[in-house]
């Protein structure tokens, strides 16, 4: 039988706003007050430090990054250091394993799936590397993956590379990788796909993955829902 969760489509948001924010409804869905939610974004341009460290990944100087106008943020998700930005579609799932065999080696490979499935509707081929999470185009990674997982209730997600600005990759070795490069839809493609486009193709995507469908809720609805639980 499928399911029903909320989908939340936010415009470009601040990080450490949204980190919050989905503390508080993976609070909720542990105590069963929400159902699986699906938030759907873009950062203003960010580096994101995981679980795995990564500020010696950091090639710029803190004047740089300033100048640049990109916060560095640390995070409680798997994985070294990423970059988000405009242009750059991201997607955090706060769903219950529980409903999905509470495995997160299997979620974890669902989520490479729903780029490569969103891609693959675009005309791109691309695929996983197994030394490597995340969605890759040849050489080149497109599409990255860092998740978090409490009490069975998962955090975090994926970014796929629309159109952001790489020459922001170019100031931290992504993910800890040196020598493998980063891509984007609009460098393979040589057009720019609208963002609104893509986020549609990768909800339907997601709902068929994951069995689900998904309600459109907003931000006033969540906030009183899950106030208090973070």
């Amino acid at each position: 039988m499928t399911r029903s969760g909320y989908i939340l489509e936010l415009g470009t948001e601040e990080y450490g706003e949204m980190f919050k924010l989905q503390e508080s409804i993976n609070g909720a869905r542990i105590k069963g007050l929400i159902p699986d939610t699906v938030i759907f974004l873009e950062h203003h341009p960010c580096f994101t430090v995981g679980r795995q460290g990564g500020y010696e990944h950091i090639l710029a100087s803190d004047e740089m990054l300033t100048k640049q106008g990109i916060g560095v943020y640390e995070t409680d998700r798997g994985g070294d250091i990423t970059y988000h930005g405009p242009g750059q579609l991201i997607c955090y799932p706060i769903i219950d394993l529980c409903s999905y065999g509470r495995d997160v080696h299997v979620y974890a490979r669902r989520m490479e799936e729903l780029m490569i499935r969103t891609l693959e509707s675009f005309g791109i081929a691309s695929g996983r590397k197994a030394e490597y999470p995340g969605v890759w185009v040849g050489p080149a990674k497109i599409g990255a993956m860092g998740i978090g997982v409490r009490r069975w209730v998962t955090m975090h997600g994926v970014s796929l590379n629309i159109y952001p600005d790489l020459k922001h990759f170019a100031l931290i070795v992504p993910c800890g990788i040196s020598g493998l490069g980063v891509t984007s839809m609009e460098k393979i493609l040589g057009r720019r796909v609208e963002m609104a486009t893509v986020r549609q193709e990768m909800r339907r995507q997601f709902g068929s993955l994951f069995d689900i469908e998904l309600e459109e809720t907003n931000l006033e609805n969540v906030r009183r829902i899950t106030d208090g639980c973070s």
